[in-house]
């Protein structure tokens, strides 16, 4: 099963909609023969994959699969028919699909089927790995990470407003690997006004997000960074904004314009996060400034917390903290954080957890 869940991450930040599965196909003797993982939307499904690998040497095998397999046909045929029409004897799973077309209803067909099912192995590592899509598939919104680079002082930038750079280059690539990992990356008009960020993944190999700016005037420049053709691009706005732009806006390549009503300038989170997960949008990775940070959190719509933490101090009281906003009256009413994480790089610690749900 742990290599069932190696070959799933394999296709991190390629499956989307769907989860990341891997499959592992052992003999009678427990042999090795035949492995496969869902690579894309759209395509084989890691069980299908695991099955061609194996050839003929399948009845009577064990099946070692990340996720319930599933029963209904969407872009690909049910892989739990596959399964039976190879003959297997055997399936172990990890844990159960949240999917609503699936959820337990693959391990019933399996055993009508005469084929023995197994679960739970390794379930937390497998649930883990696709915290994303389980999270939107039950509650069609997206999952939402906030991150941020901070000092050992907790300043985001000095009181200049300078902020380049508080982490070094190897700390630098792994947040692009987490943006890769995610379908889009969210920030706020002023980070584009003052940084005038690509928001790419170009320090790693693979697909970039979709760009999300939260600006409710309009304000973006027409030759932002995120205006180029690197990436798709989406500008939420207000309903009141410059219609001229509005059209120029429109009228480029790979950038679309979501206009939504702004309460004195400020897009409503929650409203957001509903409309991009009826778009599918399973996942965003907030790097917005202090402003746009405090706004998730006072809204209730953070998941995981990445905060990369440098050995260096600035102090100064002018100087921004990572959250901005209204923030907690108590310390009693802050959100709490389970499963905490660390990773150290060259100089900088990640500390990474969940959001306790309450």
């Amino acid at each position: 099963m742990r290599r069932a869940l190696e070959l799933a991450e394999l296709a991190e930040g390629n499956t989307s909609p769907n989860p990341m599965v891997g499959c592992v196909i052992v003999d009678a003797l427990g042999a090795v023969v035949g492995e496969g993982y869902h690579e894309r939307a759209g395509e084989a499904h890691a069980e299908i994959k695991a099955l061609a690998a194996a050839g003929k040497i399948v009845e009577g095998s064990t099946v070692y699969v990340t996720l319930e397999p599933c029963c209904h046909s969407g872009r690909t045929g049910p892989c739990c028919k596959a399964l039976k029409e190879a003959g297997v004897k055997r399936v172990v799973m990890a844990c159960p699909d949240p999917n609503p077309l699936v959820a337990g209803k693959g391990a019933g067909y399996l055993r009508n089927a005469g084929i023995e099912v197994v679960t739970g192995i390794c379930r937390k590592e497998a649930e883990r790995l696709n915290e994303k899509f389980m999270y939107w598939i039950t509650r069609r919104r997206p999952f939402v990470t906030l991150k941020y680079a901070m000092t050992l002082d907790g300043k985001i930038a000095s009181f200049t407003g300078d902020s380049k750079w508080i982490t070094v280059e190897d700390t630098r690539s792994f947040a692009h690997k987490l943006r890769k990992s995610h379908d889009a990356v969210l920030v706020g008009i002023g980070t584009v006004l003052a940084d005038n960020p690509l928001l790419t993944t170009r320090m790693i190999p693979g697909k970039n997000p979709l760009r999300i700016v939260l600006d409710a005037d309009l304000k973006v420049p027409l030759d932002a960074n995120v205006l180029n053709n690197d990436a798709a691009t989406l500008i939420v706005s207000g309903q009141h904004v410059d219609k001229r732009k509005l059209s120029r806006l429109r009228k480029m390549r790979n950038v679309v314009v979501l206009q939504m009503e702004a309460d004195d300038g400020i897009i409503p989170v929650k409203s957001l996060m509903d409309a991009l997960g009826e778009t599918e949008i399973t996942s965003i990775l907030v790097e917005g400034g202090s402003a746009v940070l405090g706004s998730f959190k006072d809204a209730g719509a953070v998941n995981r917390v990445c905060a990369f933490v440098a050995p260096k101090i600035l102090g100064g009281k002018r100087a921004l903290t990572p959250l901005g906003g209204k923030g907690a009256d108590k310390i009693s009413d802050s959100i709490r954080l389970t499963d905490m994480e660390y990773k150290i790089f060259t100089e900088d610690i990640l500390l990474t957890g969940r959001v306790k749900e309450e």
